[in-house]
């Protein structure tokens, strides 16, 4: 059924023709004159400056035509009754103009980050070579779906290659923060070698693109035809494997090795020695995350359970339903709104289910953006 929408003049006109119904029953011994006046006030609300303004002069035509009626045309109270809807008509129209140019600036903001969101953030496909991925992203902000959060794949020579990762900061700077990243790992993921190199070219990428003031954690991983896995983890939430026959595990990190825009800090090598290898059964999945799951809490304060919730709602169906599933179990056990960024990215190992076309995700909104 269609919604029907009331026209921005019906309920001030109803409220004036309210009063004169009142003044009718009431007589002349009430005045009510100047209450004729909220038909232009409740204008403002609602409708362009000319809606005010029309308001006004029906304010004023009905105030007379009481006025008359009661055989109070031009005594003194019928003046202060016109002053006082003049007055309110001056000041609704300021509000009404006011309230319009407040619109129209939200409606540049969320154009403009919709336009990010197209620009930097492309849809995830849901098949890559031997990989099948379903991505989903749930901003904190109301205002927009831009965030510092995360996540692209990409096919390689070696593999598809993915990235999730979270800006520490908010606001505009960690929105371009995340756009280096992105581009960096756009430019090298399908070309470089090694994987390690990957992450190279994100540090480098960091160094001559931001002001430095910001670190991201985050991890690589590259999973090829055979099932090989290899992942670099840069400060990250350890991803949660969930094998094929029941098991369900972290994919613990070798070595800690410091947040990219931090890596400076770790001793020569560490980063090479901090690589994660191991072969996945087909089946076998992989939810990567950021900590807007695993740190939201529930009223009591108490972190999300990743392991013991999480896995079990992501080991079956389709990737897509099953993050679903996590959405409304991790929304469930909160209670509330967000208060952090959270990326999801599920990836299911399926040999022998052929390639098909490139691409990669990210999402940052005050909605889901999700599968």
């Amino acid at each position: 059924m269609r919604s029907v929408v009331a026209s921005p003049s019906a309920v001030p006109l109803a409220v004036m023709l309210g009063v004169a119904v009142v003044d009718s029953v009431t007589g002349p011994e009430f005045n009510l004159l100047p209450v004729y006046a909220a038909g232009p006030a409740i204008a403002a609300a609602r409708g362009p400056v000319r809606n005010v303004l029309a308001m006004g002069g029906v304010a004023v035509a009905l105030c007379l035509a009481y006025a008359a009626k009661a055989e109070r045309f031009a005594a003194l109270r019928m003046w202060v009754a016109l002053a006082a809807i003049l007055y309110v008509t001056l000041a609704a129209v300021y509000a009404a103009r006011s309230r319009i140019r407040t619109e129209q600036r939200l409606v540049d903001v969320e154009e403009v980050a919709k336009t990010l969101e197209d620009v930097l953030f492309t849809h995830v496909p849901s098949t890559i070579g031997p990989v099948g991925l379903a991505a989903s992203y749930v901003s904190a902000s109301r205002a927009t779906r831009v965030g510092g959060d995360l996540y692209e794949a990409a096919s390689s020579p070696h593999g598809v290659r993915l990235i999730i990762a979270d800006v520490q900061g908010k606001g505009l700077g960690t929105v371009r923060c995340a756009a280096v990243v992105l581009a960096a790992f756009r430019e090298a993921a399908p070309e470089v070698d090694d994987l390690g190199e990957v992450g190279l070219r994100i540090e480098n990428a960091l160094e001559r693109g931001t002001d430095g003031e910001r670190f991201v954690t985050g991890l690589i991983a590259e999973i090829d035809s055979a099932g090989h896995l290899v992942v670099f983890n840069h400060g990250h939430p350890e991803p949660l494997l969930l094998a094929a026959d029941g098991q369900i595990s972290y994919v613990e990190s070798a070595a800690p090795v410091p947040p990219f825009g931090l890596t400076a800090l770790a001793a020569t090598g560490s980063q090479r020695d901090s690589v994660t290898r191991l072969t996945l059964a087909a089946g076998d999945r992989i939810l990567f995350y950021t900590d807007g799951l695993s740190e939201a809490r529930d009223n009591e304060g108490r972190f999300y359970p990743v392991k013991e919730r999480a896995g079990p709602l992501v080991r079956e169906g389709d990737p897509e339903t099953a993050l679903a599933r996590l959405r409304a179990d991790v929304a469930a056990y909160t209670g509330a709104r967000p208060d952090d960024d959270s990326a999801l990215l599920l990836v299911e190992f399926s040999p022998g289910t052929g390639a098909t076309r490139e691409g990669g995700a990210s999402h940052g909104g005050a909605s889901e953006g999700g599968p």
